[in-house]
């Protein structure tokens, strides 16, 4: 945003609580813009209002390598911190149903049929009805304050499900899980532009979602231990879900405290950190937060093939994880190995998805591809399926069949980089809700159609579910192919518009020089000229 000189003028642009609010700065005059400047901004001090708006016209600050370190540990401790642990406590919370299912779970409450497909169909039923509102929650409030209600408040639910007798009970403490549970996803990603760089945020995604795996191997250390409770007053799975709700409960109230909603309004550091925090990110061209909703962002979201890739990408990921997280324990104990030794394993599967959480994120930013290896990285998924589909169960072949069946769980790695894909490739912050809704939604109702594709009268090799899986991995690899071809087009068409060297290279060319001034001017990817996409 650049300013434009006249005498004893004012500005005027929207602060936190969407009002306007007057910044007087010298003898200089800004007029509004097409965009409305982020409301983060907006709302700082007086004094650093006019030091960042001043700059905005001479485009971004030039920070050093040793104080672009400095600043990103920083973040790191204080919100990177609280997006591993958090996401780790919903993993785990959301996971527990998985361990309970051959600790008696099923037995005890008189489970019949499909009624334990339905506990974990009912959590994505619920996070496909309040993902929207969510997301424009996560607009509109401070983001670390509602993130800590809802961490306490899915604490609070997982704690009692330890006192469902039946069905019903358990269905609605699973569907209210949903509703608090779902604010992790989008509220992670929205931090990751809001706190890091483009080329960073592939990293941090991995970082968070590695506890996917990091769970497992907890989880079935913690379940290993509980299970050698014997006679106790509570059964071991009412324990297990007794236990982790509490702690989720407290983290929630600490995170309440620590966790600053934005760079501007994190009083743990000094004015000048703050600004150059913001200052950081200008070159990721979304900005920092705005709470104003825009209706032709709508329109623009959901025509735009980007959007209307990752979500369908979202929906072909999701389907094998929401079946396979629910019946891992299962099918791994179908193989033939006992109730404990199918504890630890889950140890092993966990490390094997961290595995590929990590390689996929390292090796997007040390290549600077994502859609690429999301390709490759589905590979080992159709490999996995197509042996156990073949191979039949014996004691000569069980240890095959698991080692086919932890391939699969390299979907960890595309869920990652197609996220990335999303938070790098999407701007505007009315268009970042709808396209984050539309991307978690998708996930929702794949994970809810996963657990329904293995029926109980194809148990124990769930031949039918494999076969759908194969379906949807196909289509995976095409749409992501696509996908690059639109972007590379893109990106030729921006630099053509700005009378540049054609180019389809990923990102901003070394030679471009783009000056960045309207990083903070809520435009889409589509308006801003200085937007290029990666891929």
């Amino acid at each position: 945003m650049s300013l434009t000189k006249h005498d004893s003028s004012e500005r005027r642009v929207e602060d936190v609580e969407k009002e306007a609010v007057s910044v007087t700065s010298g003898d200089t005059l800004a007029q509004p813009t097409a965009g409305t400047i982020d409301a983060e901004v907006a709302g700082t001090s007086l004094h650093a209002r006019h030091k960042f708006f001043a700059q905005q016209g001479r485009g971004p600050i030039e920070i050093d390598e040793e104080t672009n370190k400095r600043l990103r540990w920083m973040v790191h401790k204080r919100v990177l911190t609280v997006m591993v642990i958090t996401y780790f406590a919903q993993t785990l919370d959301k996971g527990t149903i998985n361990f309970a299912s051959i600790m008696g779970i099923i037995e005890h409450t008189h489970l019949v049929g499909q009624q334990y497909s339905w506990l974990t169909t009912c959590v994505y039923l619920a996070i496909l009805a309040w993902e929207f509102p969510t997301n424009r929650l996560i607009q509109r409030l401070p983001i670390a304050k509602y993130l800590a209600f809802n961490i306490a408040a899915w604490g609070a639910i997982l704690a009692t499900t330890a006192a469902c007798k039946n069905f019903t009970g358990l269905i609605v403490v699973r569907t209210l899980l949903g509703i608090f549970e779902c604010v992790c996803q989008p509220a992670f990603v929205y931090m990751s532009t809001m706190w890091y760089r483009r080329e960073e945020q592939a990293l941090v995604i991995g970082a968070f979602y590695s506890m996917n795996g990091f769970q497992q191997c907890v989880g079935g250390l913690i379940a290993y231990g509980i299970a050698h409770i014997k006679d106790g007053v509570l059964t071991n799975w009412q324990i297990l879900f007794t236990l982790l709700g509490c702690l989720t409960f407290l983290w929630g109230i600490f995170v309440a405290f620590y966790l600053p909603d934005s760079p501007m309004r994190a009083t743990c550091w000094s004015p000048e950190d703050r600004l150059l925090i913001a200052e950081r990110v200008r070159k990721n061209e979304t900005g920092i937060q705005n709470k104003e909703f825009k209706w032709y962002q709508v329109r623009e979201a959901v025509t735009d093939p980007t959007v209307i890739a990752v979500t369908i990408i979202s929906f072909t990921n999701g389907m094998p994880t929401g079946g396979l997280g629910a019946f891992a324990n299962l099918i791994i104990k179908a193989f033939g190995y006992t109730q404990l030794q199918t504890y630890l394993l889950n140890i092993a599967q966990g490390v094997v998805i961290m595995f590929f959480l990590f390689s996929g994120a390292y090796l997007s930013k040390r290549y600077n591809q994502k859609i690429l290896l999301a390709i490759i990285y589905t590979l080992p998924n159709i490999i996995g399926t197509i042996v156990f589909l073949t191979v039949p169960t014996s004691d000569s072949t069980k240890v095959g069949l698991l080692i086919s069946f932890y391939l699969t769980m390299a979907f960890g790695a595309v869920s990652v980089l197609n996220l990335a894909v999303m938070s790098n490739n999407i701007a505007g912050r009315t268009k970042q809700v709808v396209a984050s809704s539309l991307v978690f939604i998708a996930w929702a109702v794949g994970n809810a159609v996963g657990p329904q594709v293995f029926r109980a009268n194809d148990a124990p090799r769930y031949v039918k579910a494999f076969i759908a899986h194969m379906v949807v991995y196909a289509l995976q690899v095409a749409v992501l192919f696509l996908l690059s071809l639109y972007l590379m087009r893109q990106n030729v068409l921006k630099r053509r518009a700005a009378a540049l060297r054609e180019s389809a290279a990923s990102g901003e060319d070394a030679d471009e020089h783009l000056g960045h001034t309207r990083a903070f001017d809520d435009l889409t990817d589509q308006e801003n000229p200085d937007f290029r996409y990666t891929y």
